[in-house]
């Protein structure tokens, strides 16, 4: 590992710690050549799909890439950074399990567009936003309404569950 600072190969790790639910391992090094300190973080190496975008290119899964997508949608949010964090581990994890070689940008962007309306409802909307290319007043008003309209849909399930549940059913 090279120092940041001077480029020397030698340093040492002076303490390490497990962060992020115990994915990672945070280290500290200190340079043997000039003594300044600083942070690696070590993850394991996972095996992600490639990426089929709009225009069918190919790309590698990029985590910064949609980090920053993500963040841009939470800006002046109450969100937090680690809050984006596990938004995009989790959709990372999905992304793993599915197995799949290759998957779509908007089965990504559908993903991230679940996780932030749980989230922050503006920032889902900022997403939407740009991941389904609004260009109107009239594309914010048919999305909120196909909001209402879930909102909708559950709660007619949620009312019949209740009354399975009264009924003994």
């Amino acid at each position: 590992m090279q120092c940041p600072f001077c480029g020397d190969d030698g340093n040492r790790v002076i303490d390490s710690r497990l962060a992020r639910d115990g994915s990672e391992i945070r280290r500290r090094r200190e340079c043997d050549e000039c003594g300044r300190r600083f942070t690696t973080r070590e993850r394991i190496e996972e095996i992600l799909p490639r990426v089929i975008k709009r225009d069918e290119r190919r790309e590698e899964y990029d985590r910064h890439k949609l980090l920053r997508g993500v963040e841009h949608a939470c800006v002046k949010r109450p969100v937090s950074t680690e809050a984006v964090e596990r938004l995009v581990d989790r959709v990372e994890r999905a992304l793993q399990e599915s197995g799949e070689r290759e998957v779509t940008s908007e089965h990504i962007g559908r993903s991230v567009l679940e996780e932030l309306s749980a989230i922050d409802a503006l920032a889902a909307v900022r997403w939407a936003s740009v991941f389904h290319n609004f260009s109107s007043p009239r594309d914010y008003e048919l999305f909120f309404e196909e909001i209402e309209a879930e909102k909708g849909e559950r709660g007619d399930e949620d009312r019949a569950a209740d009354r399975a549940l009264r009924d003994g059913r």
